[in-house]
């Protein structure tokens, strides 16, 4: 499923139009939305029986650039996680009839 499909199935769940399922769904998912703006400022995003959205740090590590072999520096950074629920793991294990 990608966004199209979520704004399509948002809007024939809810019985609204996909103009507006848009901007429900952006108002969650895009990089200004409500998971976003939480995360930027450090926060966590804890949904029950869905799971949890946070930052994890990542430490100033060595690499290497694939073009030219040379060792570079690549700077500490902070990465968005998504760690699933108990609920939602159960869902997605639960066997089909």
């Amino acid at each position: 499923m990608n966004k199209q499909d979520l704004v399509a199935a948002v809007a024939k769940r809810m019985g609204v139009t996909k103009a507006r399922a848009r901007e429900i769904t952006e108002l969650f998912f895009a990089p200004s939305g409500l998971i976003a703006s939480e995360l930027r400022k450090g926060g966590k995003v804890a949904i029950t029986g869905f799971g949890n959205f946070e930052t994890r740090k990542r430490a100033a590590r060595e690499g290497t650039n694939p073009r030219t072999g040379k060792v570079i520096n690549i700077k500490a950074s902070n990465i968005p996680a998504f760690r699933a629920g108990k609920t939602l793991k159960e869902v997605v294990n639960r066997k089909r009839s």
